[in-house]
């Protein structure tokens, strides 16, 4: 995530210098230094996406040897200084030239500058020389520009520009496939695949080598839906089952006898699935099963687990403790080694009218006494002195955890349901989900959810998949 604030250190009124006023040799500049972001938003803003400036790996073996920034930033540049220095507000641009003599890199700081040398007194018109020179005094953009001179003075409050962010969406999910790349991929039961979005998910996770799926469904039915949405799926294996239900249990069935490492939920509500998970008594640990939210928030600046939005409804405290164990051995799963967890409330205080507070107090207990390991506990914690540093400090409360938090866990279902799709559906989080607790990974999203986030749950399933092997005496 990068930032653009162009309105930094800069005058709160902006004037002109009207014609008469204009004298040869008369110069402003302002200096700039080029970051990635800048790169990203002028082509944004203009369409321009030559791999030169964006694409690292094919910059890399230009005559330039890096990304480089476009010319005509440069170029903005120096429009910038025309129309809100000198001549400044009332400034018509007619004429400019521009010559590129090297290239502006990264990191570059530039000094842009105008200078009056020719006036056209009839015609009210300016020629200036304009240069921008980096920070080796290398000249690397210079020109003229002509352009009509204001004659009345004008002297305005600057307009104040919104705050430009630059995300690039889903940059987690992604981390997340490369992670596992290199892993074989997994037998993966896809369960009632019978709608577009659970298919598709299924044959994009098999075709980026994340799992070998076995569509179990009413084959009549998953041929019906294929046909009509024009999926390929002659290429893999097919168990047939009379209804959803069905399909669940022989799915769980299959994954208890080892035929599978791992489960897919399809097109069937959740309640089926998890049914037939918690009555294959050969499925189940001694842990509870619960579901994390694997969340990628734009606005936040890294990856963020949410825990448990989708099965426990009011988990006890006992059922609380393995909910965040779970939680916490999936993030060692995703190579976060010592994840801080926010035990999320209404309030950052310990109120006995708050049973979630009471709980909070006590798993934070659990972790100093090793009931929980493997993480920095801290709660009870509300939301926004969970995610902000700043909220926190406010408060008084001093935490390791404020500001830095790798999991949110909820006190109850309900929440945490509204909570995790609050983060997609207004703070534009991609997700995806897992359920742990049981002896294989169960990819959990819901109905609602497409491909994408399917393929991005498969490559959860499939990472813990691999670190299940590593426990199988």
């Amino acid at each position: 995530m990068n930032t653009i604030n162009t309105d930094l250190n800069e005058p709160d009124i902006i004037s002109n210098v009207v014609y008469e006023d204009l004298q040869i040799g008369q110069s402003a500049s302002q200096v700039r230094t080029l970051t990635n972001a800048d790169i990203q938003a002028f082509a944004t803003v203009t369409g321009d996406v030559n791999p030169t400036h964006l694409d690292a790996e094919y910059a890399a073996h230009t005559l330039f040897h890096g990304v480089i920034a476009h010319g005509m930033w440069g170029g903005a540049l120096i429009s910038t200084i025309l129309g809100t220095r000198l001549p400044g507000p009332g400034t018509i641009y007619l004429e400019q030239n521009l010559h590129f003599a090297k290239p502006v890199r990264i990191g570059d700081t530039l000094t842009v500058s105008a200078t009056v040398v020719a006036k056209d007194d009839e015609k009210k018109r300016v020629t200036l020389d304009c240069e921008i020179i980096n920070q080796k005094g290398d000249r690397v953009v210079y020109g003229n520009a002509l352009v009509i001179a204001p004659t009345e003075k004008v002297s305005r409050p600057r307009t104040h520009l919104p705050t430009m962010t630059m995300f690039d969406l889903g940059e987690r999910q992604r981390h997340l496939l490369d992670s596992v790349k290199d892993l074989p991929a997994i037998r993966c039961a896809v369960v009632h695949p019978c709608d577009a979005d659970s298919l598709q998910g299924a044959v994009d996770a098999a075709r980026q080598g994340l799992i070998i799926p076995v569509l179990v469904a009413p084959l009549e039915k998953l041929l019906a839906v294929a046909a009509a949405v024009n999926i390929d799926i002659t290429g893999f294996e097919k168990v047939d089952a009379p209804h959803s239900h069905a399909a669940a249990d022989i799915a769980a069935e299959m994954a208890a006898k080892g035929q599978v490492e791992a489960l897919m939920k399809g097109s069937l509500h959740t309640d089926e699935l998890m049914h037939a998970v918690v009555e294959c008594t050969a499925l189940r640990t001694g842990r509870r099963l619960s579901h994390v939210y694997h969340l990628d928030v734009p606005m936040y600046h890294k990856l963020l687990l949410l825990t448990d939005a989708a099965l426990n409804i009011y988990p006890t405290l006992p059922e609380k403790a393995d909910i965040l164990q779970n939680a916490i051995n999936l993030a060692h799963a995703l190579n976060i080694p010592l994840p801080k967890v926010a035990l999320l409330s209404a309030v950052e205080t310990v109120n006995p009218k708050i049973m979630s507070t009471i709980d909070a107090a006590a798993l934070c207990k659990m972790a100093e006494r090793k009931q929980i390991t493997g993480a920095i506990v801290d709660g009870p914690l509300a939301f926004d002195n969970a995610i902000s540093a700043r909220a926190a400090q406010i408060k008084g409360i001093v935490s390791a955890v404020s500001g830095d938090v790798d999991i949110l866990m909820v006190p109850d279902l309900e929440s945490g349901n509204m909570l995790g799709k609050q983060f997609e559906y207004l703070a534009g989080a991609a997700t995806c989900g897992v359920v742990l607790g049981a002896k294989v990974p169960i990819a959990l999203t819901s109905r609602a959810d497409g491909p994408s986030s399917r393929v991005a749950s498969a490559a959860l399933v499939k990472l813990l998949a691999h670190e299940y092997r590593k426990n199988v005496p």
